[in-house]
């Protein structure tokens, strides 16, 4: 055999090689990013799923709010569409705007629902009320840290598939957008101040 021929597939055979381990990579990363958008799914829809009771005690207190009520539900239930939007491919970067406007709209719907509990002081002193606001902070924290697990899988995805040579190949492989971050308009994310 001639030599130069040998020398030809072994770089032919060290590119599939690279281009196998690339492949193989890309997937393990994407996989990864998938499963910690999961974890915040999971905590997202135990914060949603609170809610339909949390305004079942309210409704009482806030006849004269029902805009505000009213608010919450159409902003919980645009944010648990989105949610489910983006789950089917959490890498996509127009799900994940779609879904961080829709979790800004569902913010700014709490924010008004606990300034109208704000004005009833036996609403805010009552035993379910506690419990909803022990429940949605604990679900705050766990979105959080969900968060950050995930926004740590984003920059690993997108930082492999921008190094060289996974950056040639990446598009080929169906990886050609980044995938965004969660991110909200505050650089950091407080659990939101549910004060009954």
């Amino acid at each position: 055999m001639n030599t130069s021929f040998l020398i030809l597939l072994g770089v032919l055979a060290l590119v599939v090689f690279l281009a196998v381990n690339i492949y193989n990579r890309l997937v393990e990363l994407k996989n990864r990013l998938e499963n910690a958008f999961a974890q915040i799914e999971v905590q997202l829809k135990r914060r949603y799923d609170l809610i339909p009771n949390l305004l079942e005690t309210v409704k009482a207190y806030l006849k004269h709010e029902s805009q505000t009520l009213e608010n919450v539900v159409k902003a919980r239930n645009t944010a648990l569409s989105a949610l489910e939007a983006v789950a089917k491919n959490p890498a996509s970067p127009s799900s994940m705007d779609a879904f961080m406007r829709s979790e800004k709209a569902f913010q700014g719907a709490m924010g008004s629902l606990n300034i109208a509990v704000e004005a009833y002081p036996d609403l805010k002193a009552s035993a379910n009320m506690q419990h909803f606001s022990e429940e949605l902070t604990s679900t705050e924290n766990k979105i959080s840290f969900a968060r950050q697990a995930f926004n740590d899988a984003v920059t690993a995805y997108n930082t492999y598939k921008q190094t060289f040579p996974p950056v040639l190949l990446a598009g080929m492989f169906g990886h050609a957008e980044n995938a965004r971050m969660l991110e909200f308009e505050d650089a950091i994310q407080e659990a939101p101040k549910v004060t009954f």
